[in-house]
């Protein structure tokens, strides 16, 4: 789960004239979605929440299952991992909003500079403290931790540094996969057009018994991405019913999958019954939110802490695991603090870690980055790559004209693009 600060609302176009110039970034209004922002440290807190007091993973922690702990409170957190999914809900919003009028090139160094630095920082970070502390996690091998650091080990059979990367696998395959509907540039018709596919896909990935075709689909998270989708162009263009339609579609489907993992959470994770009821109310209240959010009915919310505080949100997941796993261990079970005290100084401390991570690693990495992909020569504009000319050979002496100079060989359109730039 990887998110970008979300921009304000652009200026309104009509669905059927919607496109605009490839390479241009959009016009920013006067304010930012701040509330997004809040929304993504809400989902965050929910799911570090989840992991401290449900999570039967807490166990070694606490030296005893965590619902014992707090069984008063290990109720309500046992559905705190709905936070992924409303984070893969903000995911399809917030990415289709950075995306539109930019480049392949951009929208490439967008993720790398957003994704990459802190997560390069966790992984070092966990590593030290699960060696450290093998009780917590598991002590993986050094190649393993190698793999971690490229963010393909679901990819290629790798153990995890730490267990919440799996989110990650699931948005680059998003990304990887969005990459191409930027690649031809973003309008209205083909985002949409995109979005029905996309659905009608991954709802037949399930029965095809094909595992490439569920890798790239996704049919248990494409909904969550597909609403926040369709919110975005709602968003952009205001009210359509196909964007309705791939909404409501989306969003029934986002509920069976949750549904079937709520079974999963129940059975063998926290051990303890959960509701269907519970999981709707807190998934459609999350998407609701959403769409509230994206037709301005919470632009009230205007505080700068608030987007600071979400620039947060992505290490503070990266870290608040088997780090705060540790710092729990070592509070409880070596300090002797209260369990009910254990749990404030550990989101502090884990909020001010990723406070940490984002200042000194995060920001001075990310624009390190920036600034070497960006003097970089290669555009990834398709129409440079698929459509090269073809060169001019150079006139042999026998077949000039008297008095006329040799020609040179022609300029390719990658060199002529890359000259401009």
């Amino acid at each position: 789960m990887v998110l970008q600060q979300a921009p304000a609302r652009p200026h309104s176009e009509t669905p059927d004239r919607g496109v605009l110039n490839r390479g241009r970034p959009q016009q920013a209004g006067p304010s930012r979605l701040r509330a997004l922002d809040g929304l993504r440290l809400l989902a965050a807190l929910s799911v570090a929440v989840y992991h401290y007091l449900a999570y039967e993973g807490a166990a070694p922690a606490w030296g005893q299952a965590p619902s014992s702990l707090f069984p008063q409170w290990s109720g309500a957190a046992a559905y705190g991992w709905l936070g992924v999914e409303v984070f893969f809900v903000i995911s399809g919003f917030v990415i289709c909003m950075s995306c539109w009028g930019r480049s392949l090139g951009d929208f490439f160094r967008s993720r790398v500079t957003r994704l990459y630095p802190a997560y390069w920082a966790a992984v070092v970070l966990t590593t030290v403290v699960v060696t450290v502390t093998p009780a917590i996690g598991q002590d993986i091998p050094f190649t393993d931790v190698l793999v971690n650091l490229t963010m393909l080990q679901d990819a290629v059979g790798a153990d995890r540094v730490d267990g919440v990367y799996w989110t990650l696998w699931v948005e680059l395959r998003f990304y990887l996969l969005f990459a191409l509907l930027v690649w031809g540039g973003l309008t209205f018709r083909r985002v949409l057009a995109f979005s029905l596919i996309w659905t009608v896909v991954a709802a037949l990935a399930r029965t095809a018994d094909s595992e490439l075709l569920t890798l790239v689909a996704m049919p248990k998270y494409a909904p969550y991405f597909l609403v926040g989708i369709g919110i975005y162009l709602v968003h952009r263009f205001g009210d359509h019913l196909l964007s309705w339609l791939v909404i409501g579609v989306n969003a029934i489907l986002s509920y069976h999958y949750a549904v079937l993992r709520m079974d999963h959470q129940a059975e063998d994770v926290v051990h303890q019954p959960l509701s269907r009821l519970i999981v709707g109310l807190v998934l459609f209240g999350g998407i609701a939110l959403v769409a509230a959010i994206a037709r301005g009915h919470l632009g009230w919310v205007r505080w700068r802490w608030v987007s600071y505080a979400g620039a947060l949100t992505y290490p503070f997941y990266l870290l608040h695991d088997y780090i705060g796993f540790a710092l729990i261990n070592w509070l409880y079970d070596r300090v002797g603090v209260s369990a009910y005290a254990v749990l404030p100084v550990t989101v502090t401390a884990m909020l001010v870690l990723a406070w940490l991570v984002h200042r000194l690693a995060e920001k001075p990495l990310a624009r390190w980055l920036k600034v070497r992909l960006t003097s970089g020569a290669m555009t990834l504009d398709p129409r440079d790559l698929l459509s090269r000319r073809r060169p001019v050979p150079a006139a042999t002496p026998d077949a000039a004209t008297p008095g006329a100079q040799a020609a040179g060989p022609g300029r390719s359109r990658d060199e002529v693009t890359i000259a401009r730039k």
